[in-house]
C-alpha cells in the first residue's frame, strides 16, 4: 500500500495538453520525439508512476464481508429473537429463523461480492499490449508497462492503451461512444485546441484509454497512466461511490426498529399485568417471551426475499436481468428516468433520414432521386459487405451505402462496371472526400463533403433538363434546417471529364462540380422507445436525456420521442458546469435533455434529483455511465452493447437493449410492493390480533388464553406458507395508471394501519368472545376454541387481503392455487392438532365437539366478511380516500 500511494502521488503534473504544441509536449515530458525513451529512462518512470493499471479498489475480505450482513437491526432483532426461542426450548423455531438469518447473509454477501467486480471490469478493458518508439525501434510491450513520454502507435483495431497528445495522425477516427457518448468515430487531427474548458469529445488531438481506433493511424505521446487517465478517474468515482439504500431497505429497516421496540414495550406489560394478577411468574415469562418471538415476524426476510426472487425470474423472461434482487422493487418508486441517447434510447447506427432533391426536402430515400445522386452514394464510399452479408465501414459510409442499396443501387454491384480508378482521401482541412471512376467511357468524380465546402466548389445544380443556375444560398439555408433538426448533412456534387487530368490533385479535380444534393444522417430512435416514453408518463415517471452528443441532435430525437416538447432548452455541460449546486437544484426537477456531459456531470444530475427527494433511475451502455449507475437508486445497463463496466456497476440489465423493457420492469417492481405491502399487512395484522387477545384477556376477567406453545404454533403455521403464496399474487387492476409511490411514504400509509389496528382488534375480539362463551358456558375446550378460532381467522384474512381493493369472488377463489392450497393445508394442520389423540398432549388441546367446531368456523369467519365491506367502502372512497389515487 504505500509503494502505491507513493505511485499515486508521483505523476508528473498535468498541464492543459490539449492546448500545448507537440513540441512543448516531448519537451515537458523530456523525450526525444525521434528516438523515444530509453530503457533505463523507462524502467525509472515506471518505479515512479507505478505500472498503467488501474487500481482495484480497498477491499474488505470474505469473511468480513460475510459477517458484515448481520450488523443489519433487522437481523440483530432476529438473532435475539433466535437465542430466546432456544432457551424457550423450542428447536423448530431456532432452526428456522437460524436458516432465515443465515440464507440472507448469504444473498447479501454474493450481491456485494458481485458488485466488486465494476472496477475489474475497467481492468479488463484496457489493452494488453501497445506498440511503443523507444531508442529508435517500434517495439511491442505490455500495456501496463507504458509511462508518460512513451511515444505509442496506433492502428486501426488497436484499444488506446493510455491517454495520448496526438503528434502525427494519417486519417486516425476513434470510436469514443463508451467515454463521451458520442455516437461516430471522431476524425483525429494535430491541430491545436484553443478552448481550455472544451468537452473530452472535442479534444480532436487527444485519445483517451479504453477508446477504439476504428481507421487509419497515428503516433502519440503518453500523458497519462493508470489511475491518472480518463478512464481511471471514472474508476475512481466508482471506487468512492456508495450505493444507495432501495426503498425496500429503508422501509423495512424502520418497521424493525418500530416493531422491535413496540413488541418488548408489550410483552413487559403482559408479564407486569400477570404478575399483579397474581398468575405464576415462570409461566408469564415464558408466555411473554413466546409473544414477543411469534410478534416478530421473521419469515419477512424471506418473504420478501423470495417476492423478489419470483420476481426477477419473471424479469428474466421479459429481457431484464435482476443484478440485485431490492433492484426489482426499487423501480415500482423510480420517479425520474435519466437515459443515455446512444445505444439506449436510438440505435446507435447512423441512418440517411432525410435528403434534399431538385429544390426540396424528402424524408428518406427513393428510386426516382436523380441517378448520379445515387451513385454517389454508393460509389463514393468504402464500405462493403463481408461474406456473412455485414455491412462494414464508417457508420456515415455504410448509412449512405444502405441507402442506395435499398432503392436498387448496389455499390459492390456498380464499381463492377464503373471500377475506380482513384480516390482523394477526405482530410480535416478540405472536409472533402473525391472518387474518380471508368463510366461509358469517361471519368467521372463524385465527391461529398461538408455542404458549405462542396458549394463553393460547385458552378451548376443538376437537373433533368440539365445544368442550371446554382442557388447557393437556398441551399445553404436547407443545409442549417437539416442541422437544426439534428442531422449531420454532407452535400454530393459530380463532375465528367472527358479525358483524365494531366495532374490528380483536389485543386484539379473539386473543382467546377455540379450539385446533386444534401443527405441528412441520425442515429434513429428506436422505433418501440416512443411508446415506452408515453407509457413512463403515464405510470408517473418523467423521462430524461443525458448525452455527450450534440445539443441540436438531443433536442431533435428528444422531440421525436415526445420527452419534449419542441422550443424545449437543452442544458448543456459547460452551462451545467457555471451553475452553483443551488441554482441547478431549482431547476433540475424542469430539465428533460442534457447535451455534452461529462462523466463526472451525470452523477450531479442524478444526486441532484436525488436530493429534491426522486428516486432515480439512470440507463447507459459506455464507461462513462458508469459512476452515474452506481450513484443512482437503480442503474440499468444495456445488455448487448453495453461495456462490461456499465454492466457489472449496475443493479439491472436490459438483455434486449430496449427501453421499452423498463415499463415492464416498472410493472413488475409496482406488483413486488404491493404483495410485499399484503404480507406486512397480514403478519402485522395476525400478530396484532395475537397480543391483543392476550393483553385484553385479564382486563376481561378472562384466564390467559393461550399457552406459549399455542403462540409458536400459530406463527408456524400462519406466517409461514399462506404468507409465501402472497408472493405469486397477481397485479392490481390499474397498476401503470397510479403514480409513483412516494420514495419517503411509510410502508403503514394508504389505510394500512388502520386496518392493522382494527382488523386486529377484531381478530382478538371474536377470539376472546369465543373464550368468554366457553368459559362462562363451563365448556372445558375454552382455550382450544380460542386457539382454533384465532388460527382460522388469519386464514380467512389472507384470502380477503390478496387485493386491496378488489373483492375475492371478483378476483375468483383459484386465481391464487398456491394461497388456497397453503390455507387448505394450514386448516388441515389445526385439525390435526385437535383431532390426532398423539399431537394432543403436545399442543395441550382437546377434541370439539361438532357445535362447538361450527361455532369457531362461524365466528372467524366474521373476519373475512368485515375486510371484504372494507374493500367495497374502499372502492366508493368512502375510506381511505388519500390513497385512492395510488390505489
Amino acid at each position: 500500500m504505500p509503494n502505491q500511494q507513493k505511485n499515486q502521488s508521483k505523476q508528473p503534473p498535468s498541464p492543459p495538453w490539449h492546448l500545448l504544441e507537440p513540441w512543448q509536449t516531448t519537451a515537458w515530458l523530456k523525450v526525444d520525439p525521434e528516438k523515444g525513451l530509453n530503457h533505463q529512462e523507462a524502467k525509472e518512470r515506471l518505479e515512479t508512476y507505478g505500472p498503467n493499471a488501474i487500481k482495484e479498489q480497498s477491499r474488505r475480505g470474505p469473511v468480513r464481508m460475510f459477517f458484515g450482513q448481520f450488523a443489519d437491526f433487522m437481523i440483530i432483532v432476529l438473532i435475539m429473537a433466535c437465542i430466546v426461542s432456544g432457551l424457550i426450548g423450542d428447536l423448530t423455531d431456532t432452526i428456522a429463523i437460524s436458516v432465515i438469518v443465515v440464507l440472507n447473509a448469504i444473498i447479501g454477501f454474493i450481491q456485494e461480492y458481485r458488485a466488486e467486480k465494476a472496477v475489474d471490469a475497467l481492468k479488463r478493458l484496457s489493452s494488453p499490449t501497445a506498440q511503443v518508439l523507444r531508442e529508435g525501434k517500434t517495439q511491442t510491450i505490455a500495456a501496463k508497462e507504458l509511462v508518460p513520454g512513451d511515444l505509442a502507435m496506433l492502428e486501426a483495431g488497436n484499444i488506446v492503451p493510455a491517454d495520448l497528445k496526438l503528434l502525427d495522425v494519417a486519417r486516425l477516427k476513434v470510436e469514443e461512444a463508451a467515454l463521451t457518448g458520442e455516437s461516430l468515430p471522431v476524425e483525429k487531427s494535430g491541430a491545436l485546441i484553443r478552448e481550455l474548458d472544451s468537452p473530452l469529445g472535442d479534444r480532436l488531438n487527444m485519445a483517451y484509454k479504453g477508446t477504439v481506433a476504428t481507421y487509419g493511424r497515428g503516433v502519440g505521446i503518453v500523458i497519462a497512466t493508470g489511475m491518472d487517465t480518463e478512464l481511471g478517474k471514472i474508476a475512481e468515482l466508482l471506487r468512492q461511490g456508495k450505493e444507495t439504500k432501495t426503498p425496500l431497505q429503508q422501509r423495512l429497516a424502520s418497521f424493525g426498529m418500530r416493531l422491535a421496540l413496540l413488541v418488548l414495550a408489550v410483552c413487559a406489560i403482559i408479564f407486569a399485568v400477570g404478575l399483579l394478577r397474581g398468575e405464576e411468574p415462570m409461566l408469564m415469562l415464558l408466555t411473554a417471551i413466546s409473544l414477543a418471538v411469534a410478534a416478530i415476524p421473521e419469515a419477512l426476510p424471506a418473504v420478501a426475499t423470495v417476492t423478489l426472487a419470483i420476481g426477477a425470474r419473471k424479469m428474466v423472461i421479459k429481457n431484464a436481468l435482476i443484478r440485485r434482487l431490492p433492484a426489482v422493487e426499487t423501480l415500482g418508486s423510480v420517479t425520474f428516468i435519466c437515459s443515455d441517447k446512444t445505444g439506449t434510447l436510438t440505435q446507435n447506427r447512423m441512418h440517411a433520414e432525410a435528403f434534399y432533391v431538385e429544390g426540396r426536402l424528402r424524408e428518406g430515400i427513393a428510386d426516382d432521386f436523380p441517378a448520379p445522386l445515387l451513385r454517389a452514394l454508393a460509389l463514393n464510399n468504402d464500405a462493403r459487405r463481408n461474406h456473412e452479408g455485414q455491412l462494414l465501414g464508417d457508420p456515415t459510409e455504410t448509412a449512405l451505402y444502405e441507402a442506395a442499396e435499398s432503392v436498387g443501387y448496389v455499390g459492390a454491384d456498380l464499381v463492377k462496371a464503373t471500377p475506380r480508378l482513384d480516390e482523394i482521401p477526405f482530410d480535416s482541412e478540405r472536409k472533402l472526400m473525391t472518387t474518380l471512376h471508368q463510366e461509358n467511357g469517361e471519368l467521372v468524380a463524385y465527391t461529398k463533403g461538408a455542404p458549405e465546402n462542396v458549394l463553393s466548389r460547385c458552378i451548376s445544380l443538376w437537373t433533368s433538363d440539365g445544368p442550371q443556375p446554382l442557388p447557393k444560398e437556398k441551399i445553404l439555408a436547407a443545409a442549417e434546417q437539416m442541422a437544426a433538426d439534428g442531422l449531420r448533412v454532407l452535400a454530393l456534387a459530380y463532375r465528367q471529364f472527358p479525358e483524365r487530368p494531366s495532374t490528380l490533385s483536389a485543386d484539379s479535380v473539386e473543382d467546377e462540380l455540379c450539385f446533386l444534393g444534401l443527405a441528412g444522417l441520425m442515429d434513429p430512435p428506436r422505433p418501440e422507445a416512443k411508446d415506452a416514453v408515453a407509457l413512463c408518463k403515464t405510470a408517473g415517471i418523467t423521462p430524461v436525456m443525458i448525452t455527450g452528443d450534440h445539443p441540436a441532435t438531443a433536442r431533435a430525437i428528444a422531440i421525436r420521442l415526445g420527452i419534449v416538447d419542441d422550443g424545449c432548452k437543452v442544458l448543456t455541460g459547460s452551462e451545467l458546469a457555471q451553475m452553483s449546486l443551488a441554482e441547478f437544484e431549482k431547476q433540475v426537477e424542469d430539465v428533460r435533455v442534457y447535451a455534452r456531459v461529462a462523466p463526472e456531470q451525470k452523477i450531479e444530475i442524478v444526486k441532484a434529483l436525488q436530493d429534491r427527494g426522486e428516486f432515480v433511475a439512470m440507463t447507459g451502455d459506455g464507461v462513462n455511465d458508469a459512476p452515474a449507475l452506481r450513484a443512482a437508486n437503480i442503474g440499468i445497463a444495456m445488455g448487448k452493447i453495453g461495456t462490461d463496466v456499465a454492466r457489472e456497476a449496475s443493479h439491472m440489465v436490459l438483455l434486449d437493449d430496449n427501453f421499452a423493457t423498463i415499463v415492464k420492469a416498472v410493472r413488475e417492481g409496482r406488483r413486488i410492493f404491493d404483495n410485499i405491502r399484503k404480507f406486512i399487512k397480514y403478519t402485522m395484522t395476525s400478530n396484532s390480533a395475537e397480543i391483543w387477545t392476550l393483553f385484553l384477556a385479564p382486563f376481561l376477567g378472562l384466564p390467559i388464553p393461550l399457552l406459549p406453545i399455542h403462540i409458536l404454533w400459530i406463527n408456524l403455521v400462519t406466517d409461514g406458507l399462506p404468507g409465501l403464496a402472497l408472493a405469486v399474487e397477481q397485479e392490481e387492476r390499474g397498476i401503470m395508471q397510479r403514480p409513483p409511490r412516494p420514495p419517503q411514504e411509510s410502508i403503514f400509509a394508504q389505510g394500512m394501519w388502520q386496518h392493522i389496528l382494527w382488523i386486529g382488534l377484531l381478530m382478538g375480539g371474536v377470539s376472546l368472545f369465543s373464550q368468554g362463551w366457553a368459559y362462562y358456558t363451563g365448556s372445558a375446550h375454552w382455550q382450544s376454541m380460542v386457539f382454533t378460532v384465532l388460527t382460522l381467522s388469519q386464514m380467512g384474512h389472507v384470502l380477503a387481503i390478496r387485493s386491496e381493493r378488489e373483492s375475492l369472488f371478483s378476483q375468483g377463489l383459484f386465481s391464487n392455487k398456491l394461497l388456497l392450497g397453503a390455507v387448505l393445508l394450514t386448516f388441515g394442520l389445526q385439525m390435526a392438532v385437535l383431532y390426532v389423540p398423539v399431537l394432543q398432549p403436545i399442543f395441550k388441546t382437546e377434541a370439539l365437539s361438532r357445535d362447538e367446531l361450527l361455532f369457531c368456523l362461524a365466528l372467524s369467519s366474521i373476519v373475512f366478511i368485515m375486510v371484504e365491506i372494507e374493500k367495497w367502502m374502499r372502492r366508493r372512497g368512502w375510506i381511505y380516500r388519500n390513497g385512492q389515487q395510488s390505489q
